[in-house]
């Protein structure tokens, strides 16, 4: 019960951190969360549960986790990445359990399965099943890529193996609530794809590979689909995902899905990056102001990592 420690990030998750670390505790009983101070009762739910909690201000994703991994108080032989509306199946619980333990030494991660539930239907179509995450890794041998969003764990050393099973991505929430969380994620992906043009930070990130693990393969196709023109790349991925790959298959909480997250979600994107180049052009640090001013966001000061 003592090889692998779980880090879990949560602002008002009291919907789903109870089912999240009801999962883990066939394989572990060391859980930490690190909480952006919520206001529900995710905090009691998670302690009355066994978990250690602390509560950092939150900057971005990767500057929480990666606090998570400096700070984590237990001891362990591995590290395991969970979202707080994200569960583990029985089976790779067990699998986690029975083969963690015997993996050579020069296995220093493990890729598993992500399933998405979207109005209670798995979304198995559209190119989004199987997603291979890397959430297992060899402590000490890990850190959350700096990026503003699609953050990756890169492995300093060894080498990563996958598991058979899966962990579900099932948000209990209302689509309301879905559409808001998308809309400031989009101001975030505005941030990523201007980055790769203006380089506003020297961070730590996964290297683009077409033929690489699937991440570095995502991280190359984030590449080449943000050099397509503006507004075109939104309906051509819809396009690719609910026809060419059968997304339509997934029925109407399919179209939804796949709508919403790969046609409205994106073409959201280039309107918000539309705005910036029209409102302050392409000079970088009218950009850098322009973030400061509208979104409360430094560019410079709050680059993942730095704190």
């Amino acid at each position: 019960m003592s090889s692998i420690s779980v880090i879990i990030l949560t602002h008002n998750e009291e919907k789903h951190i109870g089912r999240c670390i009801a999962s883990l505790l066939p394989f572990t009983n060391q859980i930490f969360i690190v909480d952006s101070f919520s206001t529900d009762q995710t905090v009691e739910v998670a302690r009355a549960m066994g978990a250690v909690v602390v509560q950092n201000p939150w900057v971005n994703y990767a500057t929480q986790f990666n606090y998570g991994i400096r700070h984590i108080p237990f001891r362990s032989t591995w590290l395991m990445r969970m979202d707080a509306d994200e569960y583990v199946l029985p089976e790779l619980a067990t699998e986690i359990k029975n083969r963690l333990a015997t993996l050579p030494d020069d296995v220093s991660g493990v890729y598993v399965k992500r399933r998405v539930m979207f109005m209670n239907r798995w979304m198995r179509h559209g190119d989004y099943y199987p997603t291979w995450l890397l959430r297992l890794w060899r402590s000490g041998q890990g850190i959350c890529e700096e990026t503003w969003m699609d953050e990756h764990i890169k492995l300093s050393a060894g080498h990563p193996i996958r598991f058979e099973h899966d962990i579900v991505d099932h948000n209990l929430n209302n689509l309301t609530w879905w559409t808001q969380k998308h809309n400031l994620y989009a101001i975030r992906e505005v941030i990523d794809i201007l980055n790769i043009r203006f380089n506003f930070d020297q961070s730590i990130r996964v290297e683009p590979k077409l033929f690489g693990t699937q991440e570095q393969r995502k991280r190359y196709l984030k590449l080449r689909y943000a050099s397509l023109p503006l507004f075109t790349r939104p309906f051509l991925y819809f396009f690719y995902r609910y026809f060419v790959r059968l997304g339509l298959i997934d029925g109407r909480p399919g179209l939804m899905w796949h709508f919403l997250q790969g046609l409205w979600y994106r073409f959201l994107v280039d309107a918000k990056l539309y705005e910036v180049y029209y409102r302050v052009g392409t000079d970088k640090q009218a950009i850098i102001d322009f973030f400061r001013t509208e979104y409360g966001k430094d560019l410079l000061a709050e680059r993942p990592g730095q704190h």
